[in-house]
C-alpha cells in the first residue's frame, strides 16, 4: 500500500546541483538539512522537518540532459503567502503562469527550475 510521496530526486552534474540547491532554497523556500554521508555529492532539502527533495551528483561523470521532454511535467508544493512568491519570482526574472480554479478554490503558480523541471505552487486558501 502506498501512503504518499516521500521525496523526489534530481540528479545532475555538480555545477547544476549547486544551481538547483540555491534555486530551491532562495526561490521555492526549501531549507538545507541533514543528508547521510553517501558516496555521491549532494543535498537534502526540507519542507519543515521532512526531506522532500534530494539533489545528487551524476554517477561516473555522466552528463544528464536538461530542458528535455520527458514524463516528468512538474512537482507540486502546497504553499502559503502567494504575494511573497510573486514578488520573489518577479525580482528574479522567472517566467511564471498563474491560474485560479474556482471549483476547488485554489490558486496556482507554475514555473521552471534552472534545469527545466516544472514546479507548481498551490495556495489552498484564495487570498
Amino acid at each position: 500500500m502506498i501512503n504518499g510521496i516521500d521525496h523526489y530526486n534530481l540528479r545532475s552534474d555538480e555545477k547544476m546541483i549547486e544551481i538547483l540547491k540555491d534555486f530551491y532554497i532562495n526561490i521555492v523556500g526549501l531549507k538545507l538539512g541533514h543528508r547521510p554521508p553517501f558516496k555521491s555529492k549532494g543535498y537534502w532539502l526540507y519542507a519543515g522537518s521532512k526531506d522532500i527533495l534530494h539533489l545528487s551528483s551524476s554517477k561516473d561523470n555522466v552528463k544528464n540532459l536538461t530542458n528535455v521532454n520527458s514524463t516528468l511535467d512538474h512537482v507540486s508544493f502546497s504553499a502559503i503567502d502567494k504575494s511573497f512568491f510573486l514578488e520573489t519570482l518577479k525580482k528574479n526574472n522567472i517566467i511564471f503562469k498563474e491560474r485560479y480554479i474556482p471549483e476547488i478554490n485554489i490558486e496556482q503558480l507554475f514555473f521552471k527550475d534552472p534545469a527545466g523541471n516544472g514546479i507548481e505552487l498551490i495556495f489552498l486558501d484564495k487570498s
